[in-house]
This record gives C-alpha cells, structure tokens and sequence, in this order.
C-alpha cells in the first residue's frame, strides 16, 4: 500500500475522531450544568432547611444524571482512543509488512460499540432530564 493511499484509508477514522471529540464536547457541558445545577440546590438546602425533601429529591435526579453522562463521556474517550489507535495500526500493518486486517477490524467495531453505548447512556440522561422537568408547575428547584 503506498503513502497516498494510506493516508486516505486514515481520513474517514479521523473524520470519526473529530464527531466523537463534538459529542464529548456536548456531553461535558451537560455534566457542567448538571455539577453547576447541584451546586445551586445544596446553597439552597443549606440556607432554607425547609425546602430539604424537595432538594434532595431533585439532588437525587441530578446524582443519577450526572452518573450518566459520566458513562457516556468514559465510552466515548475509550471509542476515540480505539479509532487513534485504528489509524496507529493501519499506519503499522503498512509499514511493518504484517496482516493486522483483524486488528484493525476489531478496534473499529470496538469503537462502534463504545460510541453506541455512549449514545444509549446519553439517550438516558435526557430522559431522565424530561421527566425530572415539572413545566407550569411550581416547584422548589
């Protein structure tokens, strides 16, 4: 395989990596929100005793959001890491002479995997966002 095409077998896994760094950039403003929003409701609880089952209900959604995304965030690293790690080996199969068809098969369904499981612990979080929403109705958050 020569150099050009090398490099063009690598585009498409980069083009990959720049989606899944957009989807890590979304998901960590999310769990930025969720840490400013839990920060919010324990200086409520801690300046109005009152209000506490209310705030600890909605510290309690926030909790298990915030599990979520941290999910989500940990499988897609691990899928950017596996498509570096697709180019690395392709790179390598080239230049080392080896049979690493496999290898790279394997990293990239790994990443596919990673990403959709990232993507449902996603899916997740939102869900759990809308329910924990209470539009029109008063509440203590």
């Amino acid at each position: 395989m020569d150099i050009a095409h090398l490099v063009q077998s690598s585009v498409a896994p980069v083009f990959l990596l720049s989606g899944v760094a957009a989807t890590l950039g979304v998901l960590t403003n999310r769990l930025s929100r969720i840490v400013d929003r839990a920060r919010a409701l324990e200086a409520k609880l801690a300046s109005h005793p009152g209000v506490a089952p209310q705030v600890h209900a909605a510290l309690q959604v926030l909790a298990r959001r915030a599990h979520y995304i941290n999910v989500a965030i940990s499988l897609c690293t691990i899928a950017a890491l596996l498509v570096a790690l697709v180019v690395v080996t392709l790179f390598a199969n080239a230049f080392l002479a080896s049979e690493l068809g496999i290898v790279i098969a394997l990293l990239f369904v790994g990443a596919m995997v990673c990403l959709s499981a990232a993507f449902i612990a996603f899916f997740v979080e939102v869900r759990l966002a809308v329910a924990a929403l209470r539009i029109g109705h008063p509440h203590g958050g």
